[in-house]
């Protein structure tokens, strides 16, 4: 690069990070995350929190992490580009998979999920924006699919312990595993209940969350 071409670009980088700063702090809510991580290990090889910063993308690669799941999709804004190239300067293994707080889970996603973790190899980190719906349901199918343990192990993953809120239309994703969980009882592997029986259709039609619940998850807490 020409020293004139460099002159240029340094601070044209500058000017973008701190744009990327500023939406991640400002846009995405990033200020109330600075302390509050919502972060938990599941087990030996799965963690979970809301969106990190940089620096805790470091201490995540200091703890044997290899592998960070984004669950928020490809993104375009300043919080994924600073993610992504903090991942790319650690050595990190950064995925993007979508998954939705507020819907039924759709049976491909259930399939994406289970090819997901048996991809994974090393420790990883699941993360969404506020690390309590969307990082609690992959949590919860990680144990149910991965893990195989038993539903009402899994549903402990959407507790209020992570500011998950039952009552909120995010209460689907309870509403999702409990649809399961008679037929765990009656001897029904999980992915042949979902191919069978699940109707993603039925559960959200049936399903009624109150209305103070969604003003406190999508007008307070500013979940996605």
């Amino acid at each position: 690069m020409s020293t004139a071409l460099s002159k240029w670009a340094a601070p044209q980088a500058q000017r973008r990070g701190w744009r990327d700063w500023t939406e991640l702090m400002l846009s995405d809510h990033g200020l109330l995350r600075l302390r509050w991580h919502n972060l938990h290990q599941i087990d030996q090889d799965m963690w979970r929190s809301n969106q990190p910063t940089p620096g805790r993308l470091a201490k995540m690669r200091a703890l044997g992490i290899t592998t960070i799941i984004n669950l928020r999709g490809p993104r375009a804004d300043g919080g994924w580009r600073l993610e992504a190239e903090a991942c790319e300067r650690l050595g990190l293994r950064l995925l993007d998979f979508t998954a939705r707080s507020r819907a039924a889970p759709d049976k491909d996603m259930l399939y994406q999920a289970r090819d997901l973790f048996a991809a994974l190899d090393g420790p990883a980190l699941l993360h969404c924006k506020s690390g309590a719906d969307r990082a609690g349901l992959m949590a919860a199918l990680w144990l149910l699919i991965h893990r195989q343990r038993p539903v009402a192990e899994a549903a402990r993953q959407l507790s209020f312990k992570y500011l998950h809120v039952k009552q909120a239309k995010t209460g689907l994703l309870d509403a999702f595993l409990q649809a399961y969980a008679p037929h765990e009882a009656a001897g029904m592997a999980f992915f042949d209940w979902v191919d069978a029986i699940y109707d993603p259709d039925q559960l959200t039609g049936d399903f009624v969350s109150r209305g103070w619940a969604n003003r406190l998850t999508d007008d307070i807490l500013r979940r996605e």
